[in-house]
């Protein structure tokens, strides 16, 4: 079993490169140990697996940093067949962690929904404005009804039955834009905007991905993810190699990285639903279907400041 000394405690990574093991070693000032770690049997990878903590280390309700934190890295393959390896990870969003997941399109900087100091940590990573709404990964419909008033569902008055259209493309790469619960934390939707027409609008972008990864980690977790995309800090790019997010997102705080392999730069399509008819906002992996409306490319800059920042 292998385990690194660290500060007092000691934590289990699977580390891929050994430029990444490099960087977190050197932030946690211990010499490189071997990039990758093998075991005998399926429960002796899940014992290595386990975390042990320091009170210290988890104590999110301060924003800073401590560098002395390790960043944990953990490989699985992209079509789920040791998904066992995500059990600390999802122990770690359970507790308030920030970390780095992959959907059925980019790769997902996430936190627990109902972690307020989580959320804060996740916009700060991100630099992402207060008044900038955010998505969350859901594991079913039925997570949607709770934290959104949900799809259309037609009224016998010519407005269309849009759910049942819906279903038929989740999971799959879409995110809507949804008229946001009560049981929404408000750290989620927008608030503190300048922007008149929308100031009284609390939406939010849902999103329930097609990955094997994604989906077993939201099966284990108690509510939905919220989530923003992976992106260079300072290029509006998606990031798609793990050991690169690793190795630029970790010293800005992040608690782990689940690689599930190089991904290909195809964002989901972003579809509003709050208007009279669902409109496209972005084009994105998936297709724009019959029940879609293109968007007016006169309202396109004002369009692009509600889009969630989503995967």
């Amino acid at each position: 079993m292998a385990e690194a000394q660290l500060s007092g405690h000691q934590t289990t990574s699977f580390l891929r490169s050994h430029s990444l093991l490099t960087a977190t070693t050197r932030r946690a000032g211990v010499a490189p140990s071997p990039s990758r770690v093998s075991f005998d049997t399926p429960k002796a990878k899940v014992l290595a697996m386990a975390i042990k903590r320091s009170p210290k280390r988890l104590k999110y309700s301060s924003p800073q940093f401590t560098k002395e934190d390790r960043l944990m890295y953990v490989e699985v393959d992209p079509s789920g067949a040791d998904c066992w390896k995500l059990e600390p990870v999802v122990e770690l969003l359970k507790e308030g962690a920030v970390g780095v997941i992959p959907t059925d399109t980019v790769y997902a900087i996430v936190c627990h929904l109902k972690s307020q100091s989580a959320i804060e940590r996740l916009r700060r990573i991100k630099n992402i404005e207060p008044s900038k709404p955010l998505s969350i990964l859901c594991r079913s419909l039925r997570d949607i009804d709770i934290y959104t008033t949900g799809f259309p569902r037609g009224d016998g008055q010519g407005h269309a039955n849009i759910f049942r259209a819906v279903k038929h493309c989740l999971p799959g790469p879409y995110t809507f834009i949804l008229t946001a619960s009560k049981e929404l934390p408000k750290q989620c939707v927008r608030y503190g905007t300048t922007t008149a027409k929308y100031a009284s609008r609390k939406n939010v972008g849902v999103r329930i991905p097609d990955d094997a990864i994604c989906q077993a980690i939201l099966e284990k977790m108690d509510a939905p993810l919220i989530s923003t995309s992976a992106k260079w800090p300072k290029e509006n790019e998606w990031m798609m190699d793990p050991v690169v997010i690793a190795d630029i997102y970790g010293p800005e705080g992040l608690d782990f990285v689940v690689a599930g392999g190089v991904r290909v730069a195809d964002p989901s399509t972003v579809v509003d639903m709050t208007g009279a008819y669902p409109k496209i906002i972005r084009q994105g992996k998936g297709p724009k279907l019959p029940w879609m409306e293109e968007n007016d490319l006169n309202d396109s800059a004002t369009l692009e400041d509600l889009i969630p920042s989503a995967t």
